[in-house]
């Protein structure tokens, strides 16, 4: 038997061309204790934090495979929860080393997590998904507390709900019209709005309003009031049986419509954002404007009221009508006031804004065409001439990526250099820094290829133009108008001297390349330009083209899903490759012109022989379009990419598939494998470039294939994924089973199983178990108790679900000696407790030898909590003493930050009494 062949791994390093994505929103984030200079946005899979000062990248935060939908910065500014298209959420710490480790992964929705929210504290967060469902999670203890269902069509907007009333409240706005009203404690639905015609898409909160973004042009607000409890009733209404309504009484705040916010902009409310201090809210639809408003103070609201009642009468006495009949009650009108718009360049996706000093309003504002801008506006009640704007763009984030989706990639001949082509320009990147060398502005790109020397790129244009650029002087040198029809496709000649051009005006061109002097007098230089040699006419569409490296054949792909093989020199028909069922849309030849593999949009690869055009094998590649494929230099590998996002590496000797890569989220365009081999970068409809390196790790494919298999394993659930209680059928965990909980839940059956052995052996003294050793425990008490730990605190309770009432029997009886033995661990323990209780209360207490335990237990936890209890109080009060000694003894306040606040108010009432001191002067 002879040896298995073996493959060097390919390994993604990093994908760039990204500033945002449309899909999730956009917040400013605080690194190094600066604000309002750094940014959190979403990029694909992962959440970039931009330097905008720098326009560079700060921090990158990854995840694979799923794109980000939704992301928050917490109040304190210290991490941001990011969720993605699988339902998953996870929280980073931005002031730590490791910030790129999530400090956990909570696995909520069954779908994309829509809105996420944090309280004003940041312990609690607030998670909404396409499943319709609302989340609670205590940041803290990192799981779990509520799972709220009402709503009938994905969440949109979800808020804490912290002012008027001391209940937790939760307010969440859907697609299915409503606004619901949820109390945490009771977890039910207290009250619904339901006057919105349309989806509410925005929820926004600002003192005691509550402003509406719906499907309309105009914006709703609400009153909130607290709901008093004295409830009078009056005779007749209790004599004609009338009662109080309901859901009044129950509710602890009444809701009340006192009127209609109207936009400029077109299309629905999209974001309705407030800054931290509530005194702007800023909003936009689907269209490129933003406006915003002020919310004023009492004393403002007073003085417009006043100012609005004089101008008001002045009118009545000039018209002669009754003054007596003028409402002298603050309208909304006197409480909001129209900012200045800002109209940006292109759609917006997203935007957040931050009110600093001196009442300047800093927007942020993500663009579809992958780019991010900031904007300042001056944020008073003064009202300015329509010819003295205050916006003004700070700065934007445009030069790092394609503001559309790249459609063609190419490396240069000493592979240190990438060309990437798009919709509106092409684009130079150095390999090692992932940096954006030179840009050039043109029209739409199809194909492009570095020509010999490295000096000039042939773009192939949409409009059927040859383009020949400069990469020095980023300068386009010559535009030859080469083809009437989209130029599909360009090749350069193995022996360097010219290259042959494909088009849709079917035919195809060989050009040779030829310097010519450009400039006059001592400017005079040689440019490159490209001299029309033959042309070959042909009955279809040309697709794609290459040719072999013996410079004897030519090969075209077809619209009519045929590859045409020609003698280069005479353009004499040779072989003609017939079996795709649809046009082949890409194709290459070994280096030693024995094979030529062809993609077609039929899904599959075929490897022919060129020597007797016979069809070695088709390979089913892809789950939809194969859009690109390209031989590795000097073998017969091969990589293809497709429609489907992946990326695929194929053997061309024995046909099988050697791995496949991390792809792209939506389409995969094209690829380029760099000529040393080394390097592959792919692009495509998700904004991003993806780069790949050939590592030193050699990959056995049976290996491969084997994990390949465990992974498709590990994604279906063994035990469905219905998480419903037999006995609670109303019970709704807050978490969401996966296949960690299932797993957590075997490990505890096996340590129940390795403990019961251990324990039967203990008189002969056995040795431990492999386990036992691996986690260095010596006794079955402190085996369960690190089985326990090791379990993600979102997945415990899942687990904890899982397992056969005998087991929870086993584990509760156990609990007594943990808690003795182990009471470092007593929150964890309670915890287990707890729950277990909760979800098998009804078989625990109908079993008679269950109530000796229940009583211990209960006894034992009550002295443990007190006391620890009272170690934190004793802890506290200790620490407040001390800082207060400090203080006297200082003479200063120990933290800094409030030291700093209090000399700049003084400092502000200083300045105040000087100059209302040199008014009186005057």
């Amino acid at each position: 038997m002879g040896l298995t062949k073996q493959y060097l791994a390919y390994r993604a390093i990093d994908s760039f061309n990204i500033i945002t994505s449309g899909r999730a929103n956009v917040n400013f984030a605080v690194v190094d204790k600066t604000e309002g200079r750094y940014v959190a946005a979403p990029a694909a899979e992962n959440v970039i934090v931009w330097d905008l000062r720098m326009g560079d990248r700060k921090l990158t935060l990854r995840r694979e495979k799923f794109e980000v939908t939704s992301l928050r910065v917490s109040p304190d500014h210290l991490h941001i929860a990011v969720g993605y298209a699988d339902g998953m959420v996870q929280i980073f710490d931005l002031s730590s080393d490791r910030y790129y480790d999530p400090i956990c992964t909570l696995a909520l929705h069954k779908n994309a997590v829509s809105i996420l929210r944090y309280d004003l504290q940041g312990m609690r967060l607030v998670s909404g998904g396409l499943d319709t469902e609302l989340v609670v999670v205590d940041v803290v203890e990192q799981a779990g507390r509520a799972r709220l269902s009402g709503h009938n069509a994905a969440i949109t907007d979800a808020h804490f709900l912290q002012r008027l009333v001391d209940e937790s409240i939760v307010v969440s706005c859907s697609k299915d019209t409503q606004i619901k009203f949820w109390n945490l404690e009771t977890q039910f639905c207290f009250k619904t709005i339901v006057d919105n015609r349309t989806e509410v898409w925005a929820l926004a909160f600002i003192g005691n309003l509550m402003v509406a973004g719906a499907g309309e042009s105009g914006m709703n607000v609400y009153r909130l009031r607290k709901h008093d409890g004295a409830i009078t009733e009056t005779l007749e209404s209790a004599v004609e049986g009338l009662s109080i309504d309901d859901e009044d009484t129950i509710s602890p705040i009444s809701v009340s419509n006192c009127g209609t916010i109207q936009r400029a902009g077109k299309g629905r409310t999209v974001n309705l954002v407030t800054d931290p201090s509530e005194r702007v809210i800023s909003c936009h639809g689907t269209n490129d404007l933003i406006e915003n408003f002020y919310i004023c103070t009492p004393d403002e609201v007073k003085k417009r009221l006043a100012k609005r009642l004089k101008k008001e009468k002045k009118v009545a006495e000039d018209e002669g009508s009754d003054e007596a009949k003028l409402s002298t009650e603050q309208s909304l009108s006197d409480e909001i006031k129209r900012l200045e718009s800002i109209r940006a360049k292109q759609k917006i996706k997203s935007i957040d804004v931050v009110l600093g000093q001196n009442q300047e309003l800093r927007v942020l504002v993500s663009l579809a065409n992958n780019s991010l801008c900031l904007y300042s506006l001056e944020a008073s009640i003064k009202t300015r001439k329509a010819t003295d704007p205050s916006a003004k763009l700070l700065r934007s984030l445009t030069r790092l990526g394609h503001q559309s989706e790249v459609r063609s990639v190419c490396f240069s001949n000493d592979s240190l250099a990438i060309g990437s082509g798009a919709g509106e320009s092409f684009k130079f990147w150095d390999r090692d820094a992932m940096q954006c060398l030179r840009t050039v502005p043109t029209d739409y790109i199809l194909c492009s290829k570095f020509v010999p020397g490295d000096r000039y790129v042939l773009l192939g244009m949409k409009s059927g133009k040859l383009l020949i650029v400069d990469v020095a002087a980023a300068d386009i040198v010559e535009e030859i108008p080469a083809h009437e029809g989209e130029l599909w496709s360009i090749a350069i000649l193995p022996d360097q001297k010219g290259c042959v051009t494909g088009s849709g005006d079917t035919t195809v061109k060989i050009w040779t390349f030829e310097l010519i002097d450009a400039g006059e007098g001592a400017a005079q230089t040689k440019v490159l330009s490209l001299l029309h040699k033959n042309t070959l006419k042909l009955e279809e569409t040309v697709l794609c083209l290459a040719v072999s490296p013996d410079m004897k054949y030519l090969a075209v792909g077809l619209l009519d899903a045929t590859v045409k093989v020609f003698f280069l020199d005479t353009f004499k028909f040779y072989l003609s490759l017939y079996g795709h069922k649809l046009p082949v849309i890409c194709l290459d030849i070994s280096y030693d012109s024995n094979l030529i593999v062809t993609g077609s949009a039929d899904r599959n690869v075929k490897v022919w022989g060129l020597n007797f055009g016979d069809c070695h094998r088709s390979i089913f590649a892809h789950d939809d379009s194969v859009m690109s494929v390209q031989f590795i230099p000097r073998t017969h590998m091969f990589f293809t990419c497709g429609k489907d996002g992946k990326v695929k590496q194929w053997d061309g000797d024995n046909f099988e598939k050697i791995l496949t890569l991390p792809g792209h989220i939506g389409e995969a365009y094209c690829l380029s494998v760099s000529p040393n081999g080394r390097y592959l970068v792919t692009c495509g409809s998700d904004r991003t470039l993806r780069m790949f390196e050939r590592t030193d790790e050699t990959i056995v494919l049976k290996d491969v294939q084997e994990e390949e298999r465990e992974q498709m394993e590990n994604e279906q659930l063994a035990t469905g994924e219905d998480n419903t209680v037999p006995l609670l059928p109303g019970l709704k965990m807050p978490s969401r089973k996966t296949v960690g909980s299932e797993q957590s839940a075997e490990s505890i059956l096996e340590c129940l199983e390795i403990s019961k052995q251990f324990e039967l052996e203990a008189e002969e003294k056995p040795e431990l178990h492999p386990l036992m050793q691996a986690l260095q425990v010596k006794n079955p008490e402190d085996f369960l108790v690190s089985t326990l730990m090791r379990i993600r605190a979102s997945d415990l309770e899942e687990a904890l679900l899982l397992l056969p009432f005998s087991t929870v029997c086993e584990v509760l009886e156990r609990l007594p000696t943990l808690l003795t033995q182990r009471p470092d661990q007593l929150e964890l323990l309670c915890r287990v407790t707890i729950f277990l209780f909760k979800v098998h209360m009804k078989p625990i207490s109908a079993a008679k030898n269950m109530k000796p335990l229940l009583v211990k237990l209960l006894s034992m936890l009550k002295r443990d909590v007190g006391q620890l209890r009272d170690v934190l109080g004793w802890n506290l009060h200790g620490l407040a003493l001390l800082q207060t000694e400090v203080e006297q003894r200082d003479g200063v306040q120990l933290f800094r930050e409030a030291t700093q606040t209090r000399k700049k108010r003084d400092k502000k009432r200083r300045e105040a009494s000087k100059r209302r001191l040199q008014i009186q002067m005057v």
